[in-house]
């Protein structure tokens, strides 16, 4: 089986349980068809660079899969029918990064201590 990291942009109208049980939906579609999901990150809503089908902002979520090729390409045919899913990405990977991504990982930093660190920095 080969390892992915897909990445789901969903409507920003929908709830964030709706977004959840979408990767909740992924995960029960990649086990039944064979496939593994390591990991399952639920980014927020966020901004859009640009306006991507009258969207402004979307649900984002990342997840690793470690799946048979026709799992994924399941999972994609699904995801093209669903109007919730504005694009996602499905990029093939040599191995599964399961600590936290950056995005996350910058959430979890104190913004003082980097408010603090800049002031700091400005004095000097």
């Amino acid at each position: 089986m080969a390892l992915y990291e897909h990445v789901v942009l969903a409507r920003q109208d929908i709830s964030p349980q709706q977004a959840e049980g979408l990767n909740d939906t992924l995960k029960a579609l990649i086990e039944e068809l064979g496939g593994s999901v390591a990991k399952i990150e639920y980014w927020g809503l966020r901004n859009l660079t640009y306006r991507v089908k009258k969207n402004r902002k979307a649900h984002y979520s990342l997840l690793a899969i470690d799946a048979p090729a026709a799992a994924v390409k399941e999972m994609e045919r699904q995801l093209s029918i669903n109007e919730d899913v504005i694009r996602f990405l499905t990029v093939r990977v040599e191995a599964l990064d399961l600590e936290l991504s950056p995005v996350l990982s910058r959430r979890d930093r104190p913004e003082r201590a980097e408010r603090s660190e800049r002031a700091e920095f400005a004095e000097q």
